[in-house]
């Protein structure tokens, strides 16, 4: 009896203590993926690309993601300018004769500006001037975390400020990709900014659901651990990550809206795609690019992006 006993604490001790090690394993994930870390680390691989080894290295440190830098500057003459918002903003504002508006564009998770810097351009050949924008934590804005576009849209909300000063009575245009967008979305459902139309590349639907959809490209069991990435995450950084849903947000967006997405999207699911642009309240357009992943859609669909976008700001 005493020797059963025995056994059924060891068991119980192995337990709490694989238990202990496996939140210690989660918090830490939560921690890298949301803190970035000195430029001098290099950039952990899409889950996609690591070898086992690498994955299992990954799965007990945790990913790296060096503090974005901008590494192009624009070809053209522009100002740069900075933003006051719970950290300081840095943005390139650039301007065109005779404008039409201004495009406000904002980059994606481990982003920067200069990421951006083709679809600025793209937008200045259309007649209108664009500020790219540094979201915290990367480029020459101040910090070194990220809330995965949560508290960014408080961000997303003064640069449209910032724009709206300087052009009282001119046409203001959000674009955002990925975690941009959903910073988009962010800013105009909580904080009731009215631009007049929103271009949003890719956002995911759920801050669970795209959680879930990395664990599951390493090959490991969603749940819990997406369950507990979030609420680590959002213990560490003070907010509720279960609540970041873009397909709520799509609820209160009645501005003009394009939706654009890749059929072959790994990071988002064309189910996530469907419920938001159904859930959108306003004027609403859905262009998807049979052949793109999660990526800079001028890459291999400039002709595509070029007709979808021009579609959209001439209706």
């Amino acid at each position: 009896m005493k020797m059963i006993k025995r056994k059924w604490k060891k068991v119980l001790l192995g337990v709490f203590l694989l238990f202990l090690l496996g939140n210690f394993v989660i918090y830490n994930h939560a921690y890298k993926f949301t803190h970035f870390t000195e430029s001098s680390f290099q950039k952990t691989k899409r889950p996609e690309e690591l070898s086992l080894g690498e994955k299992l290295n990954t799965l007990f440190f945790g990913i790296q993601v060096p503090k974005p830098t901008n590494w192009l500057l624009p070809d053209t003459t522009f100002e740069t300018v900075y933003i006051p918002s719970e950290e300081l903003l840095e943005a390139w504002w650039i301007t065109v004769p005779e404008e039409k508006g201004t495009v406000i564009l904002f980059h994606g998770y481990s982003g920067a500006k200069s990421s951006l810097l083709s679809y600025a351009e793209k937008f200045r050949h259309k007649g209108y001037s664009t500020l790219l924008v540094d979201l915290p934590g990367s480029g020459g804005s101040t910090g070194n975390t990220t809330t995965i576009g949560f508290k960014e849209g408080a961000d997303v909300t003064r640069a449209f400020e910032y724009i709206r000063e300087k052009r009282p009575e001119g046409k203001i245009i959000l674009f955002g990709a990925s975690m941009g967008a959903v910073s988009i979305m962010k800013a105009v459902d909580t904080y009731d900014i009215q631009p007049d139309r929103i271009i949003l590349e890719c956002p995911f639907g759920s801050m669970l659901t795209t959680t879930k959809l990395r664990f599951s490209a390493m090959g490991l069991p969603a749940t819990p651990f997406a369950e507990l990435m979030l609420f680590y995450g959002g213990l560490q950084l003070g907010f509720n990550a279960f609540q970041h849903k873009p397909t709520e947000y799509a609820r209160n967006i009645d501005v003009p809206a394009l939706l654009l997405y890749g059929a072959k999207d790994a990071r988002v699911s064309r189910a996530e795609i469907d419920t938001i642009f159904h859930n959108l309240a306003g004027e609403k357009n859905l262009v998807v690019f049979e052949n793109a992943e999660h990526e800079c859609y001028l890459n291999d669909h400039e002709a595509d992006w070029d007709a979808a976008i021009d579609r959209f700001l001439d209706h």
